[in-house]
């Protein structure tokens, strides 16, 4: 009985926990960010009409999935700023579930009922997180690099720890998929090893198999595992055969080895990355509040305790010999730096809270072993009960404040912020939107950008006020031209010009 009713608490404060994050990832998701910026707008533009394929070259180049998810949710909702957000911010809230179940799985072999626990403060820190929250609510397809990262590995541990083939199948899927969500993805794959030659090890432990069987039996796992990524992925890594520029256009010209002095820019990108969490965050208003560490302070604390437990644990299991605590250990720190690279190997706007997101998961993790370790201390170092679980409330709940306060008031009301996501564009497509259907309206897009095939080469910026259009007629109703094609104004009736920025 008292087995059932732990169980059942630990199940009403996981609720409470994916309530929190809805909340977070939902309140007011169509006007906070304020605007729609011009590359949330274009993948909009594309699951209107031109949804279905695998990679997008618009742009600089899009893989596929997260614009088809959008296109789903339009058919479900029509089309709309908030349909369109709802796709992010519904991943982010499944990654809050995601993190518990693996966190849970990998501490569970040694950690015991303690992984719970573990679980429940990782996930509550993502939970509030400001930098997930953020990323949770821009229609940016970065923001499923996390989502894929939690299950799949999720279901893999799970796979290695009860043997069953269904886990290894639903891993392989979902990793799978990840080839079709941001370019950051690709480095995942340099975890593996660290993941995969300790379970071998995991594998030839118990005594009631033979060594052949088990050999056997490692190697049919993993080639599930395997063989499902390389079937889901097949179709993407054949386009990119055919158009290699797409694999690594987007990639190339920001790379530290395409700078003058590699190893300098390198050292630069590394020292900056590795300071983004407790000293000076990304500048760019869109990912950030800029400059700000990526960590509320304390949580940021936390992460450091975590990750300095977290070697201390893989030291130790190296002299005990402890396979299920090592494996644990080495998992996190492999992902850890591997997700890091992304930012690290690139010189421009660093660092960079989106190419890095994939390291989002195991920062908290390392959040959540972090407080679980000083709570250990406090806890048998004190014998005021209370006054430590009224601390422990008193800490989450200020967090929560905090981070709420930071997103919503602090950030959300900032003027920088409007201006990082184009709100004024947003409102030039409310203003034509309020014209008359047989009003001309012409666009003068005198803002530089991406040119974008369609329609006509104009530049990217113009994408936002054309997807406002859409959320009333479905299609842009205006004609779009740059400065030099104003000749082509042909003014029969009423007429409205509007240019996207002043200019004499």
């Amino acid at each position: 009985m008292a087995n059932f009713l732990r169980k059942n608490k630990v199940l009403l404060f996981l609720l409470i926990i994916l309530v929190i994050a809805s909340f977070f990832r939902l309140w007011q998701l169509s006007s906070v960010p304020p605007g729609l910026y011009p590359d949330e707008a274009i993948n909009g533009n594309e699951a209107i009409s031109n949804w279905g394929k695998l990679f997008y070259p618009e742009n600089n180049g899009r893989e596929g999935l997260f614009i088809n998810l959008i296109a789903l949710s339009f058919s479900i909702f029509g089309v709309s700023i908030f349909s369109l957000k709802i796709v992010p911010a519904i991943i982010g809230i499944l990654t809050v579930l995601g993190l518990y179940l693996l966190t849970k799985e990998l501490f569970s072999q040694y950690y015991e009922n303690n992984s719970r626990s573990i679980a429940l403060l990782a996930s509550f820190f993502l939970a509030t997180s400001f930098w997930h929250t953020n990323f949770s609510r821009i229609g940016f397809r970065a923001i499923l690099l996390p989502f894929i990262l939690v299950f799949s590995f999720y279901f893999l541990f799970r796979g290695f720890r009860t043997k069953k083939i269904r886990d290894f199948i639903f891993s392989g899927l979902i990793f799978g998929l990840g080839f079709y969500t941001y370019i950051s993805f690709r480095m995942a794959v340099l975890i593996f090893p660290f993941i995969l030659i300790p379970c071998w090890f995991i594998y030839k432990k118990p005594p009631v198999y033979t060594q052949e069987g088990l050999q056997k039996k490692f190697i049919l796992h993993t080639s599930y595992f395997i063989l499902l990524i390389f079937i889901v992925a097949l179709p993407i890594g054949i386009y990119f055969l055919q158009n290699p520029y797409d694999f690594i256009g987007r990639a190339a010209p920001i790379s530290v080895f395409a700078a003058e002095n590699p190893i300098k820019e390198f050292t630069k990108s590394l020292i900056s990355h590795l300071g983004m969490f407790n000293f000076r965050g990304d500048s760019n208003w869109r990912h950030n509040f800029s400059g700000s560490p990526a960590l509320f302070w304390p949580v940021g604390i936390l992460f450091l305790i975590g990750f300095v437990f977290s070697v201390k644990e893989l030291c130790k299991s190296i002299k005990s010999r402890s396979l299920s605590l090592g494996t644990c250990h080495l998992s996190l720190i492999s992902w850890f730096f591997i997700m890091l690279l992304p930012g690290i190997l690139t010189y421009e706007g660093i660092p960079h809270a989106l190419r890095t997101i994939g390291v989002i998961p195991v920062v908290y993790i390392f959040a959540g072993f972090g407080f679980f370790k000083i709570y250990q201390w406090f806890n048998k170092n004190t014998k005021r009960k209370r006054l430590l679980f009224s601390a422990i409330f008193l800490f989450l709940l200020m967090t929560g404040v905090v981070e709420f306060d930071k997103y919503f008031n602090k950030w959300g009301k900032n003027p920088e912020v409007k201006n990082a996501f184009s709100a004024d564009y947003v409102e030039i497509g409310n203003y034509l939107n309020s014209l008359p259907a047989d009003t001309q309206k012409y666009v003068i897009v005198n803002q530089s950008g991406v040119p974008v095939p369609w329609p006509n080469g104009i530049p990217v910026p113009a994408q936002t006020i054309m997807f406002i259009e859409s959320t009333k007629y479905g299609h842009p109703r205006s004609i779009y031209l740059l400065p030099e094609d104003l000749n082509k104004i042909k003014i029969k009736e009423e007429a409205v010009i509007v240019k996207m920025k002043y200019e004499q």
